[in-house]
């Protein structure tokens, strides 16, 4: 009869391993659930309604390109004070983890860079050869500063001394007597502006497109009337895997930015668009954003064949792109008729 044979003993961990084990374990679990956490892009606000608010905080009117002018400020301050804060300089976890949410800040941030180049330029000067804003003039270059910079003087830094800028020019844009600010709602203005518009969503609707691949015909450089140049070649263009995700993020920050400031901007050039009968137009730009910014029902960017049978979000995004971009296209014909 042969005798059981004894179980083996129990290896008993080493109370160094658990030590280590432990912390590291209880650290990657925090990474995670702040990388979840953040992972959120911002409600949309009502511009009118936080325009009224604030100004009536600091017990000044609401005069014509304060809507406008706030909703800039609301825009750049959101990036900074959203859950997480301002996560494209981060270079530390979990901020140097997450790249959703980062390229949504660029897209908003393009946006808010191209109305404080359009304020400077264009709203704020009744004429070429007018006198730009001098705080305009200083917060369009701060606002065009790297948005991945954490050194001194970091992003944020530069961010917030050009919403000081901002804020002094619409205090001063009041009806105070003391204000000498000025804002110029006029057709031709708005109608530049809505060019540098329209050539962004231009460009993120061909950016998006590209995730399926596809042929783009492109006109030789150079091409003079009746010269022998090289007939035009088709390239196949395709976005890389990797990059996707970001074109689709970056779209969504551009339009949730571009969403409020056409939302401003239907406020302070009312009176404009009714005499051109511009206002639908303006307002199908409008609808066509907002369709853009429905929240996504899947937890990544799914990249499907055109007609396939899985979605393909950056096809969808680019459609409501293209569609507000020719009632841009639209709406700036209708602006330049006398």
């Amino acid at each position: 009869m042969n005798a059981t044979a004894a179980p083996a003993p129990r290896r008993r961990r080493h109370p160094l391993t658990l030590a280590i084990a432990l912390p590291i374990a209880l650290i990657v679990l925090l990474v995670l659930f702040f990388m979840w956490w953040w992972d959120t892009e911002p409600e949309q606000f009502d511009p009118v309604a936080v325009t009224t608010a604030h100004m009536k905080s600091v017990d000044r009117p609401i005069a014509t390109g304060a809507v406008t002018t706030y909703t800039l400020i609301r825009s750049v301050q959101t990036l900074m004070d959203k859950r997480g804060g301002y996560l494209s300089n981060d270079r530390l976890p979990p901020g140097v983890f997450m790249d959703n949410i980062p390229n949504w800040e660029f897209g908003s941030l393009t946006a808010s860079r191209d109305l404080v180049r359009a304020l400077r330029n264009d709203f704020s000067r009744s004429q070429t050869q007018s006198t730009e804003d001098k705080a305009l003039g200083e917060a369009d270059p701060l606002l065009n500063s790297p948005n991945d910079r954490w050194l001194f003087p970091s992003s944020e830094s530069q961010y917030g001394k050009a919403v000081d800028d901002l804020q002094d020019y619409l205090g001063r844009l009041s009806d105070a007597p003391d204000g000498n600010a000025h804002f110029y709602a006029r057709a031709d203005n708005l109608a530049d502006y809505l060019q540098t518009v329209s050539t962004r969503l231009g460009s993120l609707s061909q950016r998006l497109s590209a995730s399926v691949g596809q042929l783009k015909v492109d006109a030789a450089p150079n091409a003079d009337v009746g010269a022998n140049v090289a007939p035009a070649k088709a390239v196949y263009v395709k976005t890389p895997w990797n990059k996707i995700d970001d074109n689709f993020y970056e779209a969504r920050g551009y339009t949730w930015a571009l969403l409020e400031q056409l939302k401003a901007i239907r406020h302070d050039f009312a009176p404009i668009l009714r005499s051109k009968n511009a206002d639908a137009s303006l307002q199908q730009v409008i609808r066509e954003l907002e369709e853009s910014q429905k929240s996504l029902g899947s937890p990544v960017v799914l990249n499907g064949a055109p007609f396939g049978f899985f979605a393909n979000h950056s096809l969808v995004m680019a459609n409501y792109i293209s569609r507000a971009n020719a009632a841009i296209i639209d709406l700036r014909t209708l602006l330049g008729r006398g």
